[in-house]
């Protein structure tokens, strides 16, 4: 006896039946959840050494306004912090073309075109997705570098230069030590909150994604690359924490001026007093409301 596919069954629902293997449970959840609501979708993308449960507390503070929030992984992203810790292998050789491919599986299962936001890497990936024409409007947060982004300040390369050189971060994960993390993320905060973050947020990131960003100038190739002349960019902030020694202010105003040449609104706005731990610590609030004010204007 054949077995033929129900007329019932509409195209989208053919699309979300083909991406199943690409898209994990939870995230469905979270697309079907944004669909029926009717709301308009906001998307946040995590960076290195972080997970999407990094951005919970934005997810809520973005419904309470009205917002349907996801937070997608990278492609086999742990469930818990603690299984990151378990198995930091499983985040190593994540490239930005496959964080940047799964994520626009996850917006294209949308019924309406999302805001997106990223931090850090994920600020990158976020502008990375408005290059493609995929976002309403955008705000990257500390954003990492892409390929014409070219200051490289000291603190950078005290922060993360180690990793750079050495030629086996490519294939691995990569675990900050809490001094490297204090320094890096933390170095607005006293010890004591620098620590518990550490604690309750810190995991393995992908060695690959880094070296993409570090060597963007470098290889012409690169993966770490953002279209910002495609007139379908819409509008962008660019977030920056004063004293982010990650990302600091020389790197995201030079990816400002890189994508201020668009036609669509680009702005940037520097927060005192704040480092690359921003998003997560105790003034997340501010930034949340610093996006969230960009995103009503638009969206």
């Amino acid at each position: 006896m054949s077995t033929t596919v129900p007329t019932s069954i509409t195209q989208r629902e053919r699309e979300r039946v083909a991406r199943a293997s690409s898209i994990s449970e939870r995230e469905n959840r979270e697309i079907e959840a944004a669909n029926a609501s009717g709301q308009t979708p906001v998307v946040f993308i995590h960076g290195l050494w972080l997970l999407p449960s990094s951005w919970d507390n934005w997810a809520e503070f973005f419904e309470q306004a009205g917002y349907a929030p996801l937070t997608p992984d990278w492609p086999d992203d742990p469930a818990t912090v603690e299984e990151a810790r378990a198995e930091p292998e499983v985040v190593a050789k994540k490239t930005l073309s496959q964080v940047a491919d799964h994520t626009t599986e996850v917006i294209n299962a949308l019924d309406k075109k999302p805001a997106v936001m990223g931090h850090s890497t994920g600020g990158l990936l976020a502008q990375m997705l408005a290059g493609r024409g995929l976002s309403a409007a955008t705000v990257a947060i500390d954003p990492g570098v892409f390929r014409g982004v070219l200051p490289l300040p000291a603190s950078v390369l005290r922060g993360i230069g180690p990793f750079l050189v050495n030629p086996l971060t490519r294939g691995r994960a990569v675990t900050l030590t809490f001094d490297q993390f204090k320094y890096g993320w933390a170095n607005a905060l006293d010890e004591k909150e620098a620590k518990e973050l550490y604690d309750t947020y810190h995991v393995a990131g992908s060695g690959v994604s880094l070296v993409q960003m570090g060597n963007a100038n470098l290889n012409p190739r690169t993966e770490a690359k953002v279209n910002t002349k495609n007139p379908e960019r819409g509008p962008l902030l660019i977030i920056e924490g004063e004293r982010d020694h990650t990302v600091p202010w020389a790197i995201a105003n030079a990816a400002y001026k890189q994508q201020r040449r668009n036609a669509a609104v680009t702005e940037i706005v520097k927060i005192p007093n704040r480092g690359h731990s921003l998003t997560i610590d105790h003034g997340w609030r501010e930034v949340a409301q610093t996006a969230l004010d960009f995103i009503k204007r638009f969206v």
